[in-house]
């Protein structure tokens, strides 16, 4: 995070809170799973592994259809190049207007499974060296860097940049809370809004300096 210049901090925070919001309209429609926090999704299928076999198979195909978003999105970042972040962003509204879609036709399996892989997609959008360089749908690691920026500055030794990090959890939970305020009061309709949000982020990612 502290290595990209303002807009593209300020363009991952709203990348964030897209993810958010999208997490949380999933959340409130899958009964508790996540369709961004696979760790989360993870330990429930521990659990119903443990216990009860039966309820394993939702979070197993959520955390598939992760897998899946993930890979499609690096194999059309790598074949995009330079204009990676237009090309996730454009993947990624195109599987939030197929969720609205089904959500509107009654399909709820397969709006989860277009949520999950869009999010999967997501985490694509900042790459250095071919791997992720800014978790978008996941906040620990950034919560344990903004921890340690904060010791380096009660030690006298202040990082630059490192409440970027604080700024970028702060995006996911805003995020949240838009996405649960818009499902309890526009349930057919917040999905279509948070394509609208990715379109809107396809154009400003084409308005980025291009990246080499």
């Amino acid at each position: 995070m502290i290595q990209y210049d303002r807009n593209r901090r300020r363009f991952a925070v709203a990348l964030a809170a897209l993810a958010g919001c999208v997490d949380s309209i999933g959340f409130l429609s899958a009964n508790g799973y996540f369709v961004s926090f696979m760790s989360g999704n993870t330990t429930r299928l521990g659990v119903a592994l443990g216990s009860s076999p039966r309820h394993a198979l939702v979070p197993a195909l959520l955390i598939g259809g992760f897998i899946v978003g993930v890979t499609t999105g690096s194999l059309i970042a790598t074949a995009a190049g330079r204009w990676r972040k237009p090309a996730i962003t454009a993947l990624v509204t195109a599987l939030l207007l197929c969720g609205a879609a089904a959500r509107v036709l009654g399909a709820e399996p397969v709006m989860l499974g277009t949520l999950v892989m869009a999010m999967g997609a997501i985490n694509n959008t900042f790459q250095r060296g071919g791997e992720v360089a800014i978790g978008l749908t996941y906040m620990t690691g950034a919560l344990v860097k903004l921890g340690q920026g904060l010791a380096q500055r009660l030690a006298g030794r202040p990082t630059p940049g490192w409440g970027s990090w604080a700024w970028l959890w702060g995006g996911l939970l805003t995020g949240a809370v838009t996405g649960a305020f818009l499902e309890d009061r526009l349930p057919r309709g917040c999905l279509w809004l948070a394509a609208g949000w990715a379109a809107i982020m396809v154009v400003v990612a084409f308005r980025l300096p291009v990246e080499s």
